[in-house]
């Protein structure tokens, strides 16, 4: 965990999964906003949120990769909410151990440079599966459910979200498509 005296001021967060669409709280600004060397994927097994011990799904997760870019948003924080919201998003993404906070440099629309709080992915935690292939990715969302849903409602929601931005996922096209038909069957 980031120490508090080390957080940017003003504080902001980068979304890059359902921070998109459920950050928990009202930025006082939001800015769409890239990340370089990390990339989106869905390499963390879900255990409390979007399935469970038994059944795990799959949540979304900055994973280092050289040459990478993610997209997102970075979202300010209100001075007057920044304790409660920290408070917040800890125990949300830190449930586990399975994330870990860190201050990453994003770079917004028009070239601005914003330091950000992020949540990324411990390669080294139980809960990191990077490297499944679309396929089997695609087989758990279909069916995984937990605490907060069906991890089929985490896809269709960033998916949709991405694309209101702008934002170009293959990998997150075919899997809306694979997992919509995994669904029907």
């Amino acid at each position: 965990m980031v120490a508090d005296h080390d957080l940017p001021a003003p504080l902001w967060v980068f979304g890059y999964g359902s921070l998109l669409w459920n950050p928990g709280f009202t930025p006082a600004e939001a800015v769409v906003a890239g990340l370089e060397g990390y990339h989106r994927s869905f390499c963390m097994w879900s255990i409390h949120h979007r399935g469970s011990e038994e059944d795990p799904g799959l949540v979304l997760a900055l994973d280092v990769a050289e040459g990478a870019h993610c997209a997102g948003v970075a979202f300010r924080v209100a001075d007057k909410e920044r304790a409660e919201v920290l408070k917040m998003l800890r125990e949300r993404e830190l449930i586990s151990s399975a994330y870990y906070e860190d201050i990453v440099s994003l770079r917004a629309e028009g070239g601005r440079e914003i330091k950000a709080l992020a949540y990324i992915i411990n390669q080294d935690h139980v809960q990191y599966c990077g490297g499944i292939s679309l396929e089997r990715q695609a087989q758990v969302i279909a069916h995984a459910k937990g605490g907060r849903g069906p991890n089929t409602e985490y896809l269709y929601n960033t998916a949709a979200h991405l694309k209101e931005m702008g934002v170009e996922d293959a990998d997150m096209e075919w899997l809306v498509a694979r997992v919509r038909q995994l669904s029907a069957e």
